[in-house]
This record gives C-alpha cells, sequence and structure tokens, in this order.
C-alpha cells in the first residue's frame, strides 16, 4: 500500500480512547474543558500513549478525569472524527476507540481536562437534557443493549 504524502497533515491523525462505563441504566459522562469539544459532555477519555493498549489507555484516562476505576472489557465501537474550519482545513482529525468497561469503584469527581461529571440515562442525552458530542447517543445504545 502506497501514502500520498501531499495528503497527510504531520501528527494526524491521533487515537484515542473512550471509557464508557455503566451502572444500571446510566453512563458516566464528563463534560470537556477543552476545545474542540470544550462545553460538551462526552465519555471519559483521551489519546492513547506510544506503546500503550486503547483499552490501557480507556482506563487511564477514565481514572485521570474522574478518579473512577474500572476494568476494560471489550471494544464497542470506532468512531472517526474529522473537523474542518470554514476554508475546508483540517483543525482536528481523531480516531476514538469506543471501550465499554466495568466499574470498579470511586466516586466520579472532575478532574484534569474534565469540568463536570455525572451518571445519565439514555433518555438524558437523547432528549437534549444535556448538549453532547457527536456519536454519544449510538454508543450510549450500544453499551446499554450489551
Amino acid at each position: 500500500m502506497t501514502c500520498n504524502s501531499s495528503l497527510t497533515v504531520p501528527g494526524y491523525p491521533k487515537l484515542a480512547a473512550l471509557a464508557i462505563v455503566r451502572q444500571d441504566d446510566r453512563l458516566l459522562l464528563v463534560q470537556r474543558r477543552n476545545p474542540p469539544d470544550a462545553g460538551l459532555w462526552g465519555f471519559p477519555g483521551g489519546h492513547v500513549e506510544v506503546g500503550e493498549t486503547a483499552m490501557a489507555a480507556a482506563a487511564r484516562e477514565l481514572l485521570e478525569e474522574t478518579g473512577v476505576t474500572a476494568h476494560p472489557e471489550t471494544y464497542l465501537t470506532n468512531i472517526d472524527v474529522i473537523l474542518r474550519d470554514d476554508n475546508g482545513a483540517l483543525q482536528f482529525h481523531f480516531l476514538l476507540a469506543a471501550v465499554l468497561c466495568r466499574f470498579g469503584s470511586g466516586e466520579a469527581v472532575a478532574s484534569d481536562d474534565v469540568s463536570d461529571t455525572g451518571w445519565y440515562t439514555l433518555n438524558d442525552i437523547i432528549t437534549g437534557r444535556l448538549k453532547c458530542s457527536a456519536h454519544v447517543a449510538d454508543v450510549a445504545r450500544m453499551a446499554l443493549d450489551r
């Protein structure tokens, strides 16, 4: 396979992992403090470090952002996030690995690049009660169907 280097942007795409943690009919969500989704609700997560699996990154990011520990169990899906400015120039390109995690322990408290946390139902997510990042409702449905 060949790659046309004129189509690449240095440093992109970035691999990130999302921790999808369920307790009964509720899912743990965080409100993002930083771009590209500042102010929006989504799943805890962040960059996968070199030499780290996406499953390990999901658990690490979950702990860093919320103080909650969980055991990564399986991949739910992958999500492409490609954001461009008004002129079409690439701003962000992420491949997000959504990891279903079994709750371990801890009380969710906002930390790191998170401004708030909470446990929410699918109804909270799909009715617009929360302003969520793209794909949150779809991933929430997948997690709750398991």
